[in-house]
């Protein structure tokens, strides 16, 4: 029971943040530094009152076009934005998608690591004859986390939704995986409130925190210093156990994804890698870091820009938020 990825389309929603508007907003952060050390120029966002699972429609019904929908056999959605804790927003995408009913669906919180872990979830449900086609979506709307006034977060994370078909085959297209997890690292990425441990506050109190960012409780919180410390420790072997466990080599390999973080970090991660320039995907300047959707953003654009082609060999690796990481080799 072999599987490859059948199609890929990506939705963004139309609002944008860019460099110029953040500078009037944050006098003391340069438009151009941004560019510079981030390697972002604008991001999308969302408005008040649309969410994830908009998102994720309009990327579902995206992919679908021209695809039988009576063929989906399941749906997963992956998100850290949902828009209940229940329902799970992937049955009510089945009936907005007017998909089958007598088809599974569930959602996973999981972030940049997302699209990794639904990918072998996808396969697994392939290998063992519960599907024949798998409609796997990432959809994120990480500003909504966001204080209007942490100009570092606000700077990195945009909004945005991919949506992938993996369809059966006869000669596999996606091969082994290598996974990890390390919940040690909860604390460095986090909203602490809005779960039932702790409740959203509405009486919440903004601090700043150590790199001076204007931020509470409610939103979002990432130490960057110990998620690249993070970065530099794990993604290197997981590379190198992918690539083994594949029974291949980095120079077998035609592309390379990796989550889209910020130009840093890939930087650092493609020089500690030895991977050559040509073979090393950056797509985040106009799109930000969107988190789960990253790869497949990425990915997408790389076959509409012909970047890629038809038999090429591309590794993926996510990570982050979790920590959580994991990689894979798939044949286009």
């Amino acid at each position: 029971m072999a599987c490859f990825i059948n199609k890929i389309a990506i939705h963004l929603p139309e609002n944008i943040l860019t460099n110029d508007q953040l500078s009037s907003l944050f006098p003391e952060w340069k438009s151009d530094s941004i560019l510079e050390k981030i390697g972002i120029r604008q991001r999308h966002f969302v408005s008040d009152n649309e969410t994830a699972l908009d998102l994720a429609v309009n990327a579902g019904g995206k992919v679908l076009t021209g695809f039988d929908r009576n063929l989906i056999d399941f749906v997963i959605l992956c998100t850290q934005s949902p828009d209940y804790y229940l329902p799970t927003s992937a049955c009510i995408i089945q009936d907005k998608l007017s998909l089958r009913t007598n088809i599974g669906a569930f959602d996973f919180n999981l972030g940049c690591s997302g699209f990794i872990y639904g990918l072998a979830v996808s396969k697994g449900l392939i290998q063992i004859n519960l599907a024949k086609n798998v409609l796997l979506i990432l959809s994120e709307t990480y500003t909504k986390h966001i204080h209007p006034k942490d100009k570092s977060n606000r700077s990195i994370f945009g909004d945005g939704a991919a949506a992938i078909i993996i369809s059966q085959c006869d000669k596999e297209k996606i091969f082994d995986f290598e996974l990890g997890t390390d919940g040690k690292g909860k604390d460095n990425l986090i909203v602490p409130n809005g779960g039932l441990r702790n409740k959203y506050n509405l009486q919440e109190e903004d601090y700043k925190d150590e790199n001076n960012n204007l931020r509470n409780n409610n939103c979002i919180y990432m130490n960057g210093p110990e998620i690249f410390d993070f970065t530099i420790d794990r993604i290197p072997s997981l590379i190198d156990k992918t690539l083994e466990k594949n029974n291949t080599t980095l120079d077998k390999i035609d592309y390379v994804i990796f989550h889209q973080a910020n130009k840093y970090m890939l930087d650092y991660l493609r020089k500690r890698l030895n991977i050559p320039q040509e073979k090393f995907y950056q797509n985040m300047e106009e799109t930000g870091n969107t988190v789960s959707a990253t790869i497949p953003i990425a990915l997408n654009d790389c076959l509409e820009k012909g970047i890629i082609k038809k038999g090429d060999k591309i590794l993926l690796a996510g990570f982050g938020v979790g920590y959580s990481w994991g990689a894979t080799i798939i044949k286009i």
